[in-house]
């Protein structure tokens, strides 16, 4: 892994040199824009929308658009001049438990490296936030931008998550949420169940991207020259139900039966012992009946 940042972790008077590093990649299968005829590259030019005249990268410059068809310039002296005072230091504002933290915040993650001989406060640092159970609110400059993150630890490291400000979160305006919506206690019982039957732990490793996986096979095949394979179809989602309580059931046999469990029987039994009944009350009536003329007939004779 290659360090994307050198700096310091600010904690009271301690001050421990730290690398960081991205602590995630993407997987994605990456493409070029090309030439369908003959695969050549596409390339792009920056071009002025006034003159038309290409641009260099050193005559390019940042534009604020304050509108009216008017841009407020803005070059690289000008941001030089803005407090970035946690420029090369990540300064820890307060320690927090975990669980007051949205994850919907949550960012990108980076590994933190210790530098030189800042081994000791580092682990200390480490330990002390395993012991107190919770993870540390900082400030980072990044990017020519300050971030608000988090530092925890995870697998003995010590890990910085990047945050978003609260004012970049939006608030959900959904016309239902002023609906009044009430779910019977029936089909609470029945989702709820529905969560048990498909409760686990997770584990990562049991989860792949068979999309990625099967763009992967073309690839290779048209490299190979192989023949193309389509992967198999999965499995169509179900239309939306109209029945809610038979669609929670059918859910929850299905979740039984994908863990290997017996589905429940109950309903079915219930039925297959009523139907007995009704073929004894069927006997006594045909019975009935039989014995009706031979009492006409005694009468008669007497």
């Amino acid at each position: 892994m290659r360090a994307i940042w050198k700096g310091a972790v600010s904690f009271g008077l301690v001050s421990i040199a730290v690398k960081l590093y991205s602590a995630t990649e993407e997987k994605d299968i990456r493409f070029h824009q090309v030439h369908r005829t003959d695969g050549g590259r596409i390339k792009y030019q920056r071009t002025c929308s006034i003159d038309g005249e290409v641009v260099s990268y050193d005559d390019i410059a940042k534009g604020y658009d304050i509108g009216g068809g008017e841009m407020v310039i803005l070059t690289d002296e000008d941001f030089a001049d803005l407090p970035l005072t946690t420029s090369r230091a990540i300064d820890v504002l307060q320690f927090v438990p975990a669980d007051q933290i949205d994850p919907l915040l949550f960012a990108k993650s980076y590994y933190l490296e210790p530098e030189g001989q800042a081994a000791k406060p580092y682990v200390l640092l480490r330990d002390a936030l395993t012991e107190a159970d919770r993870v540390a609110i900082v400030k980072i400059a990044l990017r020519q931008r300050e971030q608000l993150a988090t530092l925890r630890v995870h697998d003995d490291v010590l890990v910085l998550n990047t945050m978003l400000w609260p004012d970049e979160v939006r608030t959900p305006d959904f016309g239902f949420l002023d609906d009044d919506i009430e779910t019977r206690p029936a089909e609470l019982a029945m989702a709820s169940s529905l969560i048990d039957s498909m409760a686990g732990s997770f584990k990562p490793d049991e989860f792949t991207d068979n999309y990625r996986a099967a763009l992967q096979e073309v690839i290779d095949a048209k490299v190979e020259g192989r023949e193309i394979v389509a992967p198999e179809e999965t499995e169509e989602a179900p239309a939306a139900a109209v029945d809610l309580m038979a669609a929670l059931k059918a859910s929850v046999e299905r979740a039984k039966a994908a863990r290997g469990e017996a589905p429940d029987s109950a309903g079915a039994t219930s039925i297959k012992k009523a139907a007995p009944a009704k073929k004894t009350a069927a006997k006594k009536t045909t019975a009935a009946k039989k014995t009706t003329p031979a009492k006409k007939a005694a009468k008669k004779a007497s």
